[in-house]
């Protein structure tokens, strides 16, 4: 008998682990093109459908899925236009990881969607690029590990650092002690630009084009709110949802887990004991949650630490660079990101003395964050994906430590083992409620 639509949705994960579990994935020659659907493209995801557009000998893209029609429609023309065929259209993921046509998806829907349509696609045989961060909590992320290695799925997480073949380089040097032991690693997010204030919401009609249910997904259901002060779709859709707990991870988990990707890269300690992070919302009338400056430290149980800054109110040039970067100190020297390797004797800016990097010192190979997620889907080998699930898991937990921290106002002790406090009331932040029908299942 078939399903109507509405028995489909009722069976959201038996559905997808009927037509996922016993999927063993295709087996891929060498010119033959992956098949691609990206997953809310409003945002980054159009810069998924632009750059595999570009890669035509690698991939082609057969569907398309997001739960805004008018986004949708557009997307399709542009794929259509670039490949003279049009894809498949999909406003509910659940059925596009049904189509069989699909090898990989690609995920840049708002974060607290990020896990469980990962998770769902592993499920459905399908392979995961998944935009960052990859988890809404730390509890999410372990399920995404978990799912990646027990439906043997190639799950990239995407952030981009880990692909530069130069800072591949220049992390191996750390890691083998060319500025002795790393005793303090900093990142930092000065960025400005579109992180004003975000207006006021009020309570008001859902825009016909979009599906409103669909959007929230894993969370409760939220009365739409309008933006009293802006002209967008809404207060959280499409981009200011960052600013919200029940949707995003604030400023540390939007352009800081890249720097914090970096700098867990760097600092390889793995996860920290103890965290403390303070700040707040500061300079904005609006509606936020999240805090616009926070300063966070991690410490590890070799006593060495990590500080990661956010300032959305205004960037200046430091000597670390730009408006975002990651330096780390060792106990014989210290590595600026986009500078170099410098000793410590005192100087101005321009008269630090540099630490030469060796001549026998082997690059990484070079490729694009798609071709390295590409080789890896060819040839079912995690090992050459530019990041492990484990590792962007690692990086997203010091984001979701920092915001939890500063959420509860104090300094938390947190056992690496476990992933868990040492404090109840903190413990509950490291899962959310989720809507029936659309949970995070457990996997470990």
């Amino acid at each position: 008998m078939k399903l109507t639509r509405r028995q489909f949705l009722r069976k959201t994960t038996t559905a997808v682990l009927v037509g996922g579990t016993m999927a063993a994935g295709k087996v891929f020659g060498a010119n033959s093109r992956i098949r691609i659907c990206t997953i809310g493209f409003h945002g980054q995801g159009g810069s998924h459908i632009k750059d595999i557009l570009a890669l035509k000998d690698e991939a082609e893209y057969v569907a398309l899925c997001d739960v805004d029609s008018e986004v949708l429609e557009g997307g399709a023309k542009m794929v259509e236009s670039a490949q003279g065929k049009a894809p498949k259209k999909y406003k509910d993921m659940r059925e596009a990881l049904q189509d069989k046509d699909i090898d990989v998806v690609t995920i840049a829907t708002p974060n607290h969607w990020h896990t469980l349509a990962a998770v769902w696609a592993c499920q459905a045989g399908k392979d995961v690029y998944v935009e960052k961060p990859l988890s809404h909590s730390i509890y999410e992320g372990r399920q995404l590990v978990a799912a990646a290695e027990k439906y043997g799925r190639m799950v990239q997480h995407g952030t981009q650092s880990r692909s530069s073949a130069a800072l591949s380089r220049d992390m191996k040097l750390i890691h083998d002690g060319f500025i002795g032991t790393i005793v303090e690693s900093r990142g930092y997010v000065y960025k400005n630009g579109n992180r004003g204030p975000i207006g006021h919401g009020k309570p008001g009609p859902v825009p016909d084009y979009l599906d409103w249910t669909l959007w929230q997904g894993p969370s409760p259901d939220h009365e739409y709110m309008i933006n009293a002060d802006r002209k967008k779709p809404g207060l959280y859709v499409h981009y200011d949802w960052h600013y919200f707990w029940e949707y995003g991870n604030g400023e540390i988990g939007n352009q800081g887990v890249h720097q914090m990707d970096a700098a867990c890269w760097g600092h390889n300690r793995g996860l920290p004991i103890r965290v403390y992070s303070s700040g707040g919302r500061y300079g904005l009338n609006d509606d936020g949650q999240t805090p616009n400056t926070q300063a966070t430290t991690f410490t590890y149980a070799d006593g060495s630490i990590m500080t990661f800054e956010v300032r959305n109110l205004g960037s200046y040039e430091e000597f670390d660079g730009g408006n975002c970067g990651n330096s780390f100190f060792g106990t014989k020297g210290f590595y600026v990101l986009g500078k170099g390797f410098f000793t410590y004797k005192e100087g101005k800016t321009n008269e630090r003395e540099a630490k030469p990097i060796p001549t026998d010192a082997p690059a990484a190979e070079k490729a694009s964050k798609w071709v390295r997620f590409f080789n890896a889907v060819r040839s079912r080998k995690p090992s050459d994906l530019s990041v492990s699930t484990l590792d962007a898991h690692r990086s997203c937990v010091h984001c979701h430590l920092g915001n939890i921290a500063y959420r509860l106002g104090r300094s938390l002790d947190f056992d690496p083992q476990t992933e868990r406090f040492k404090d109840e009331q903190a413990n509950q932040y490291l899962k959310r409620q989720y809507r029936s029908g659309f949970e995070v299942s457990q996997l470990t």
